[in-house]
């Protein structure tokens, strides 16, 4: 049974940490995980979801959430008083400096075809340039970012109604399936270089990141789409789009006019094209239905939402 040592966050990570888990040839003999941070407007210290999975389960191994792992002699000791034969990282959080990849071979599931989107946030960058297909890659990681031998690739087609939530969902199961057949076949696979000609990066989302304006509605529907769950849309005044569908993305029109009031959603002009918006939500106060919130505001067909 080779012993695995997992490094990872989110709950992308906690599906494939399950998945290695579940299977009978490996044994998980650690986790390191990102330290608990504080949540919310109360401030409440939250584990990250792959401790929590394993505190619900009564897991039985030693679990580190060091602040950092570069120039950490305790880090690099505990892991090597493990003896992992392999170690496995999905959305960990930090990048491994030398000494601990010099420990055992380090396999990472990232969450995009490599070597396009490196970086932090893959998943949302495919739905932001409406690609047709994202996927996992599994590489053998050194000390650049994203950038090691490709070990095997999935694909998924992303369709075009899916969310970023959607998508990480369906990414994470992939992701778990790879790892499995990465490591069951990890002696007999030759490592691919990755194509230098071809890299692209993403950067870490930020809050300001969700901002829109009513210029183009297609890259507004895309936008809306990588960050449903997190930042979330909003336009200068702060109010929140919810539930956002594209209309149509050919005439030319006033931005912001709106079009039209529907029973329960309302059609928003944008410069070009248009766009249906089911919710909305104005600063410090909770979704409402978005006609119900124009009625509200005393809006009407012809005024500009603001």
């Amino acid at each position: 049974m080779k012993k695995i040592l997992f490094m990872g966050t989110p709950d992308y990570a906690t599906k494939i940490f399950e998945e290695v888990l579940n299977n009978e040839n490996y044994e998980i003999v650690g986790l390191f995980t990102q330290p608990d941070k504080k949540v919310g407007r109360k401030q409440i210290l939250t584990a990250p979801h792959i401790k929590q999975y394993c505190l619900d389960n009564n897991l039985d191994f030693p679990i580190f959430q060091p602040e950092k792992l570069r120039n950490n002699e305790e880090v690099k000791n505990q892991i090597i008083e493990l003896k992992p034969d392999f170690i496995i990282v999905a959305a960990y959080g930090q990048i491994l400096p030398k000494d601990i990849l010099d420990i055992a071979p380090c396999i990472n599931l990232h969450a995009s075809l490599l070597p396009k989107y490196r970086g932090a946030s893959p998943i949302q960058e495919s739905l932001l340039n409406d690609d047709t297909f994202t996927g996992v890659t599994s590489m053998l990681m050194e000390e650049g970012l994203d950038s090691g031998d490709i070990l095997g690739l999935k694909y998924l087609k992303i369709t075009p109604t899916m969310e970023v939530v959607e998508a990480f969902n369906k990414l994470s199961e992939i992701a778990a399936t790879l790892t499995i057949e990465t490591l069951d076949n990890y002696e007999r696979i030759l490592p691919k270089k990755q194509n230098e000609s071809e890299v692209s990066y993403c950067k870490k989302i930020k809050k300001e990141d969700g901002l829109v304006d009513f210029i183009d509605a297609k890259k507004l529907v895309l936008k809306f789409k990588a960050y449903s769950f997190w930042p979330g849309i909003f336009i200068e005044s702060g109010l929140k789009l919810k539930n956002v569908t594209l209309v149509e993305n050919e005439s030319s029109n006033i931005a912001g006019e709106i079009l039209e009031i529907k029973k329960d959603s309302v059609v928003v002009a944008c410069a070009r094209g248009s766009i249906e918006v089911k919710n909305l939500q104005a600063p410090s106060k909770k979704e409402v239905n978005s006609a119900d919130y124009i009625r509200g505001q005393r809006l009407k067909e012809g005024d500009i939402l603001i």
